[in-house]
């Protein structure tokens, strides 16, 4: 079924796709949530299991297809980097635990849910450990990390693959407790239409969603890189679109959920691929393979693939975003950390879930809480830089620069009123100008109006003015459309802070409003 989905889906996105390199297939990440996800209601590798893989596929096949129609892929911006690394590397180590019996030899049926459970498990059992099972997959588990090490040009999965496959075929190892792949059929897969039930949708809705969003952010970030690379651009909708539609004409054709993988991709554009000519031609050989190479893997002990999984899986375990997070953003590491644990812990939906959530919530968060600077000038110029990064910046005591950073709506009013009147606090009677610098706000709803509203009342009772400098067009206009403008005055606005201060400071400027902003229509 791996060449299978190999295969099939490669032509779909050939015809539909925009990435000229991008080469779709089986990944590690989204065959491990198939593990994951389905394994929780059927035994790996059972008629059950392949049953529920298939139709998974076709439901994530729908789901892009959808996203992509009504061009919904904004939605992978929910899933942050930090919440993927956590989610990654969680699943790298459930799947890697996961792959412990069949590396000892250990029969585990029914504790493949969580970490803990499978650890727990394998410690139980570790005195049956079968001594040619661990011998064979120990050393091809070691074999290939030194290969790795010693020359990565080398492919050493296929000689772990090709040495292990010999050893058991010509001493026999089966005979001793070994377990091989067995018969694998021949022939090119036929078109069938999935089983398709209510219940069984239902319970995979969730790991269908989730595949769908975690697979097609996997494969726009490396279609993305290499299109940069070549100098052309891809269409992410219809990425959508190419990824459904080889999902499910995969699913016709006893695919499991594909998508486009890195490190397939970057051989197939290092090998020279400039056209989607180049999936066809690969689907085209491994068709070669299921009609008549299939008898060579007879042999290939299940002890030797847990070894390559385990080697891949490690791959994921993102430890420099951890090191690097901890270096740079403690907020993403608490991201980051919860995700994992949940993951490991609860399992692969619940931590996705949770990660979801927690990226929603620092979102509006930090919408509720944006940026805010006190400006002061910068020597003898007309820049004005917030003091706090800038020592040389100088304030005034009567006038008070407060520059907001972020569009002003019902989330933020509260912060915006309050962090201004710490500021106009400390100034206490001294001040008789606030100038609000509003570069930054790009927007402003109906309760930023009426937070402008009581601040100028505010200030009218405190007599002291307020200017408003470097306000955008469609900001200036809703203004004038409530009423602000007429109760602020035209010639309250300025370019910017500069132009306010000496306006205040010259009488005879002041009076002429020569730097009125209301003299243009940007």
């Amino acid at each position: 079924y791996g060449l299978y989905a190999s295969m099939i889906p490669l032509l779909f996105y050939a015809v539909l796709g925009t990435s000229r390199q991008l080469a779709v297939g089986p990944v590690a990440m989204v065959s491990l949530l198939v593990l994951a996800g389905v394994g929780e209601f059927a035994d790996p590798g059972s008629g059950r299991f392949i049953q529920l893989a298939i139709l998974t596929a076709l439901g994530v096949g729908l789901v892009q297809l959808l996203m992509g129609i009504f061009r919904m892929g904004f939605l992978v911006n929910f899933l942050s980097h930090p919440v993927l690394s956590g989610f990654t590397s969680a699943a790298a180590v459930i799947i890697g635990a996961s792959q412990l019996p069949g590396l000892l030899g250990i029969d585990l049926a029914g504790n493949t849910g969580s970490f803990h459970e499978i650890a727990a498990g394998v410690l139980s059992q570790i005195t049956e450990t079968d001594p040619v099972t661990a011998a064979v997959g120990t050393g091809s588990l070691a074999a290939i990390i030194l290969m790795k090490k010693w020359n990565r040009v080398i492919p050493s999965a296929l000689v772990a693959v090709v040495a292990g496959t010999a050893a058991a075929a010509f001493l026999q190892l089966h005979q001793y407790g070994l377990s091989t792949v067995g018969e694998v059929p021949q022939g090119l897969p036929s078109f069938s239409l999935p089983d398709i039930a209510i219940s069984d949708v239902t319970a995979l809705l969730p790991m269908i969603l989730v595949i769908s969003l975690v697979s097609y952010m996997e494969s726009v970030a490396v279609a993305k890189a290499v299109a940069n690379k070549r100098g052309y651009k891809i269409d992410s909708n219809q990425e959508l679109i190419a990824l459904g539609g080889a999902n499910i004409g995969g699913a016709l054709f006893q695919s499991f959920p594909t998508t486009g993988g890195f490190s397939r991709t970057a051989v197939n554009d290092q090998a020279g691929a400039r056209t989607t000519l180049a999936s066809v031609i690969t689907a085209s050989l491994i068709g070669l393979t299921v009609l008549f190479l299939t008898p060579l893997f007879h042999h290939l002990p299940y002890a030797v693939l847990a070894s390559i999984i385990i080697v891949a899986v490690a791959g994921l375990f993102d430890s420099r975003e951890m090191v690097h997070l901890w270096k740079t953003d403690k907020k993403d590491l608490a991201m980051l950390a919860v995700t994992f644990l949940t993951t490991l812990v609860l399992g692969i939906e619940e931590g996705i879930a949770v990660g979801v959530v927690m990226s929603l919530v620092m979102v509006i968060y930090s919408s509720t809480k944006p940026h805010y600077a006190e400006l002061g000038r910068l020597g003898n110029t007309n820049n004005f830089r917030n003091i706090r990064r800038y020592e040389e910046a100088t304030t005034e005591n009567d006038i008070l620069i407060y520059r907001f950073d972020s569009s002003l709506y019902f989330a933020n009013t509260e912060h915006f009123r309050d962090t201004l009147e710490e500021k106009m606090e400390k100034r206490g009677e001294n001040l008789r100008l606030v100038i609000l610098d509003a570069t930054a706000i790009y927007q402003i709803d109906s309760t930023g109006i009426h937070a402008m509203e009581n601040l100028i009342r505010d200030l009218q009772m405190r007599r002291v003015e307020l200017y408003l400098a470097g306000v955008i067009g469609p900001v200036r206009d809703k203004l004038k459309r409530s009423g602000i403008t007429e109760i602020m005055g035209k010639e309250n606005f300025f370019f910017d802070a500069g132009d306010a201060v000496e306006c205040y400071r010259s009488p005879d400027k002041r009076d002429k409003r020569e730097f009125s902003a209301w003299q243009t229509n940007d």
